[in-house]
């Protein structure tokens, strides 16, 4: 496996974040696939910058396939959008989980259904029975 990994850590973009769409929907691709996925997407070789970026931050990691790189996430996105949450947590809501779900309750273009409010009510019983 090549590419150095500097560490899963650091912010993206938002057109990194859009490359690692990609790639997370694909599961690996190379940067003609990126460049052909992305919406109003730059030249070729700003992807393939982009996509060293990604490398250097240790998001991705790549193989050579003949003269192409083949470029796959060093991590499921669910861990990364964990990762993600809890920075936001941190930086925007001092820790609350309260502030949170506050926040995305206002937010709300329109009324939570029946069912999505039996979910919610259902993960808090979850948490409560846990002891989170």
């Amino acid at each position: 496996m090549n590419g150095a990994r500097v560490g899963a850590g650091g912010d993206l973009s938002r057109r990194e974040r859009q490359i690692m769409d990609v790639i997370w929907q694909q599961g690996t691709a190379t940067a003609a696939d990126v460049l052909e996925a992305l919406p109003d997407p730059p030249s070729y070789s700003a992807v393939r910058g982009s996509l060293r970026v990604l490398v250097e931050k240790g998001h991705v990691e790549y193989r050579q396939d003949g003269p192409r790189y083949v470029y796959h996430p060093t991590t499921p996105r669910e861990e990364a959008r964990a990762s993600a949450l809890k920075r936001v947590l941190n930086t925007f809501f001092d820790d609350s989980p309260e502030k949170v779900m506050a926040a995305l309750l206002d937010l709300s273009s329109g009324s939570l259904s029946d069912d999505e409010l039996a979910r919610l009510e259902d993960r808090i019983r979850e948490a409560r029975e846990e002891g989170r």
